[in-house]
Parts: C-alpha cells; structure tokens; sequence
C-alpha cells in the first residue's frame, strides 16, 4: 500500500528485474528499455540508492546483462516468476520500503513480484518506460493491473527529478545529463 503520494531517495530501492542477456533480444522495445535501466541505475549510485537485481532461471536464460550485473549489490537467482518467494523481501534493507521497479517481463515476473510486494506492505512504483514484455498488450493489461492492485505508475524522468527534490542538490548536474 502506498504510505505517501511522493518517493523518497532515502526510503528507496530499484530492483532490475530479469534483464538477461537471452531474454531481452525477444521484448518489444528491448534495446530502449535496457539503456533507460542503465541510466536508472546510474543515478541511483549517484543517489546512493541500493540497487537489487532479478535473475530468472540464470542456466536457461542466461545472467544479467554485464552492466546491470555490475550495478547491483545483490542479484537474486530465481525458479519463482515471483522474487519474493526465493528471496527478495529478505534482501531488501528494513529502511528502505519504497520499491522501485524496472525490467522485463512486465506481465509475468515484474508483475508477480510487485503484487507480493504490494501485499507485504511495500510501496511499490514501477517505471512505465523501463518496463517490457515480448507483446505490447501483455505489458499494457500488466501496467493496468498493478494500477488497479496500489502500484504508482511513473516515469523514469519524473522518478530523477523526485529523487533529487531540488536544482541545489549536490548531483543535481549529473543526474540532469543522464535524465535529457
């Protein structure tokens, strides 16, 4: 459930979900959807925000793609579409209860994950443009789902901004080069 309508940089994580380098050649958008994560990614380090990765059946699909890998402090290898249940919650530091999510496939492990979050008590966002799913139905009636079940629906762009709060932040440039 929501506890706030505003995202905090210091209550947040971002978790990539299941951006492996088999997978992603098959989402509409793939290529796109990768390289808004990257950039996500990056200015969550700039932001000191823990970042949590998702691999679904690393022997099948392979691992993350290399530079999501190198931005995670922790990847979850998973069986479960559901990272919750192989261990996810487990991994999410107890201040941080605002869940950022972005990654692949939206209607599938994205999805599965987000609603366990939901249901455990977590305040959960999942950035539209970072999200993806072979079909562009399947990740729109995903997106519509997790509206309806407490989930924000934002932006990567809004996301950056709200996390810097203001022009004085320290990284303020930087996170505005990686934004435009």
């Amino acid at each position: 459930m929501n506890t706030s309508n505003q995202i905090h940089s210091e209550s947040s994580i971002l978790i990539l979900i299941d951006l492996q380098g088999r997978l992603m050649p098959a989402i509409d958008q793939g290529e796109a959807i990768l390289n808004l994560c990257i950039r996500t990614a990056k200015i969550a380090q700039l932001l000191e925000i823990p970042i949590i990765g998702t691999e679904q059946s690393p022997i099948s699909l392979g691992s993350n793609i290399e530079p999501i890998k190198s931005f995670c402090s922790k990847t979850i290898r998973k069986e479960y579409f559901n990272a919750c249940a192989d261990g996810l919650t487990a991994a999410i530091p107890s201040n941080r209860q605002q869940c950022i999510l972005m990654g692949c496939e939206t209607h599938v492990c994205l999805m599965q994950t987000a609603l366990k979050l939901i249901e455990e008590g977590y305040d959960v966002s999942v950035i539209v443009d970072g999200v993806g799913s072979r079909r562009a139905l399947d990740k729109q009636i995903a997106l519509e789902r997790l509206q309806v079940a407490g989930a924000r629906l934002i932006t990567a762009e809004m996301l950056g901004f709200e996390w810097l709060k203001s022009a004085q932040n320290p990284v303020f440039k930087e996170v505005l080069a990686l934004l435009k």
